[in-house]
C-alpha cells in the first residue's frame, strides 16, 4: 500500500504530521502544557479531539461484544474503530489514543473487580491493562505503511493484537488474561478457529476483520476507492468472521460418561459469603444427598462423576473430623467419587486453593492422581505480592490475610489430571477459577491426558456481576480449543455443562441451589491447537513485528537508491 493511501479521512489538505496536537502547538514560548491546550482550539486540534472521542467510542464497542450485552458481531468493529483513529498519526499520540480505547473498555468490561473492595482495584487494573493497549497503539500508525501492502496490513494489525494479549496474559504476575477479543467470540462462528490456532487465532481473526473494516472506511473516505473495491473489502472482513463454520467440532467421543455438578449456593454473597463456611460445605453436602436420594427412588439417573465448586468446604478436611464426616456421608450416598474445592492449610502460614478426589468408603484421596492445587492464585486476591508497597496504595491488602501457596512450587501433580469414575477410568483434568483464561494451564491438562475438563470456580464475591458469564463463555472456548467437554462448576452460577463443540448441554441460575446433570462424551483425540500449542501465538506476533521493522527499514534503503541514482 503506498503512503498517499493512508491519509487519514477528514483531514482534506492537513498531512498526519499536522494531525497530531504536540505538533501543532503554536511555535511560541509558552509552556508545553498550554501549547497543547491552544493546539486543540484550531481546526486540527479539533480533527485530534475526534480522534480520541472515536478511540473512547471504539473501546466501549467492544465492551459490548462480550458476555452480559453479548453483542459478538461488534468486536471487529471496535478494533475498526481504534484503527481509523490510529491512522496517519505519530507513535505518541498513537499510544494515547490506545490508552483512551483500553481505559474505556476495561472500565467497563471489569467493574466486577471492585464490587465488594471499592473503586481503588478496578481503576487501577483498568488503567494497567490500558497500558498494554497503549504500547499497542504506539505500534498501530505503522501498520499503515507495512510491507505488502493490504495483505502486510492485515497480517501486522492481527499480529500486533495476538502480541499484546500475550504479554498481557503473562506479566506481571503471570498477566492478567481477561478482555482477549476471542472471549468474545464463544457464540460466533469465529470461535471454531480455537480448534485450530487456539484463542490466539480467534483473536486474530476478529482483528483482521476489524482491520479490513477500517480499511474500507479510509479509502470509500478518501474517495480513492471504487464501490466495487470497497464491496469487495467488506465481503472479505465478513467473509474471515465466517469462515469457522467450515470447520468440523467433535460432537462424539471415545465413550460416555454421567456427570452431575453440584452448585450448593452460599448464605450471602460478597467477601464475607465464607463467614458461615459450614453453611456452604452444608449447601452441597445437601444438594449431593438429595442427588442420591432422587436416584434411589428412580427420577435421576446414576452419575458416575460429581463435582464440586472451588471453595465447597473451606473448612479444611483433612484436620477438621467433622467436615471429613460430612463429605463421607455424601460420597458415600451417592457411590461415587466425588471432586471437591477445598482451602487446605499450610504449607506453613499459607493455605492451598486444592481440588480433592473424595472416594466412597475411603475418604480423600492422594497423590498426583488424586489432589490438585491450583497453580496460578489470583494476585491481589489470593496473595499479595509486596504487601508492604502496596499497603500504601489501600489498606485493602490485609483482606487477604494468609497468602495462597501455587502448585508449582509445591509440585504436586502440576497438570491437575485426576482418575475418577468407575475403577477410576475417567480422567478429569482440573482447572482452578481465573486458570481457565490461561491457554497453557488447560493445554497442559489435556495433553497428559484427561478426557474431560472440570473448572471448579467460586463467583460468591462478584455479586450480581458479568463476572461469572465471562468466565462461562472463556470455558466454552477451552471447550473447543482442547475438543473436550468442560464441566464450568460454580458455588453461586452461572454454572454451565459444555460439549466439545462448544454446546452448553445444562446451564444454571445465579445464586441458586442446582445439580446440573448430562451424559457427556469423553475424548482422547488431540485437537490441531493442543498439537500446535503456543507456535500460532508467537509466529503471528513476530510476523507482525517482522513488518512493522522491516516497512521503514525498506523506505530508506529505497530513499538511498534514489539519491544514489539522481
Amino acid at each position: 500500500m503506498s503512503d498517499s493511501a493512508v491519509v487519514p479521512p477528514g483531514t482534506g489538505s492537513i498531512t498526519s504530521r499536522e494531525a497530531e496536537p504536540a505538533d501543532i502547538a503554536p511555535a511560541s514560548k509558552r509552556s508545553r502544557l498550554q501549547g497543547l491546550k491552544a493546539s486543540f482550539t484550531t481546526s486540527s486540534g479539533r480533527l485530534a479531539w475526534g480522534r480520541v472521542a472515536l478511540a473512547a467510542a471504539s473501546g466501549f464497542v467492544l465492551y459490548l461484544a462480550f458476555p452480559g450485552i453479548d453483542l459478538w458481531p461488534l468486536a471487529p468493529v471496535g478494533v475498526a474503530g481504534l484503527a481509523i483513529a490510529t491512522n496517519g498519526v505519530s507513535k505518541k499520540f498513537g499510544a494515547l489514543l490506545g490508552l483512551v480505547f483500553g481505559a474505556v473498555f476495561f472500565l467497563r468490561l471489569i467493574p466486577w473487580i471492585g464490587i465488594f473492595v471499592g473503586a481503588f482495584p478496578w481503576i487501577a487494573l483498568s488503567v494497567v491493562e490500558a497500558l498494554y493497549v497503549a504500547a499497542m497503539g504506539a505500534l498501530l500508525p505503522l501498520v499503515w505503511r507495512a510491507r505488502g501492502g493490504l495483505a502486510g496490513l492485515l497480517l501486522a494489525s492481527g499480529g500486533l493484537w495476538v502480541g499484546q494479549e500475550a504479554v498481557r496474559g503473562r506479566w506481571p504476575f503471570g498477566g492478567f488474561p481477561w478482555g482477549r477479543l476471542a472471549f468474545s467470540q464463544s457464540d460466533a462462528p469465529t470461535a471454531a478457529l480455537a480448534s485450530v490456532g487456539g484463542a490466539p487465532l480467534v483473536s486474530f481473526a476478529v482483528a483482521v476483520s476489524g482491520t479490513l473494516l477500517a480499511w474500507v472506511v479510509v479509502r470509500v473516505w478518501q474517495a480513492r476507492a471504487a464501490s466495487r473495491q470497497a464491496g469487495l473489502g467488506l465481503l472479505a472482513a465478513l467473509a474471515v468472521m465466517a469462515v469457522g463454520a467450515l470447520i468440523p467440532l467433535p460432537t462424539e467421543g471415545d465413550s460416555t460418561t454421567r456427570v452431575a455438578a453440584v452448585q450448593g449456593n452460599v448464605p450471602r454473597i460478597g467477601l464475607d459469603f465464607n463467614a458461615q463456611r459450614r453453611a456452604v460445605l452444608d449447601n452441597h453436602v445437601k444438594a449431593t444427598l438429595d442427588l442420591a436420594e432422587r436416584v434411589r427412588a428412580g427420577e435421576a439417573q446414576q452419575p458416575d462423576v460429581v463435582l464440586w465448586p472451588e471453595n465447597a468446604s473451606d473448612i479444611d478436611p483433612y484436620i477438621n473430623a467433622d467436615a471429613a464426616a460430612e463429605i463421607s456421608a455424601a460420597t458415600d450416598a451417592i457411590g461415587v467419587p466425588i471432586l471437591i474445592g477445598a482451602v487446605v492449610q499450610g504449607p506453613g502460614d499459607r493455605v492451598s486453593n486444592t481440588g480433592i478426589v473424595w472416594r466412597p468408603g475411603q475418604g480423600a484421596g492422594t497423590g498426583d492422581d488424586s489432589t490438585y492445587v491450583k497453580r496460578h492464585p489470583a494476585p491481589f486476591a489470593e496473595y499479595i505480592p509486596y504487601r508492604d508497597f502496596f499497603r500504601v496504595f489501600s489498606k485493602k491488602v490485609d483482606l487477604v490475610k494468609r497468602d495462597f501457596v501455587s502448585g508449582d512450587e509445591l509440585r504436586e501433580n502440576p497438570v491437575g489430571v485426576m482418575r475418577m469414575g468407575v475403577n477410576d477410568q475417567i480422567r478429569v483434568g482440573d482447572v482452578i477459577c481465573f486458570e481457565v483464561a490461561y491457554d497453557g494451564l488447560v493445554r497442559e491438562s489435556v495433553r497428559a491426558g484427561a478426557t474431560m475438563l472440570a473448572v471448579q470456580t467460586n463467583n460468591a464475591t462478584f455479586g450480581y456481576t458479568d463476572e461469572s458469564v465471562q468466565q462461562l463463555a472463556q470455558s466454552r472456548l477451552r471447550a473447543i480449543e482442547s475438543g473436550r467437554t468442560v464441566v464450568n462448576i460454580s458455588t453461586v452460577g452461572v454454572s454451565g455443562i459444555i460439549l466439545p463443540d462448544g454446546t452448553v448441554a445444562e446451564r444454571s441460575g445465579h445464586y441458586t441451589q442446582e445439580v446440573l446433570e448430562a451424559t457427556v462424551p469423553l475424548r482422547t483425540e488431540q485437537t490441531i491447537a493442543t498439537w500446535v500449542g503456543e507456535w500460532p501465538e508467537w509466529t503471528l506476533t513476530a510476523l507482525a513485528l517482522a513488518l512493522l521493522i522491516g516497512a521503514p527499514i525498506t523506505r530508506r534503503v529505497r530513499a538511498r537508491r534514489d539519491r544514489q541514482t539522481s
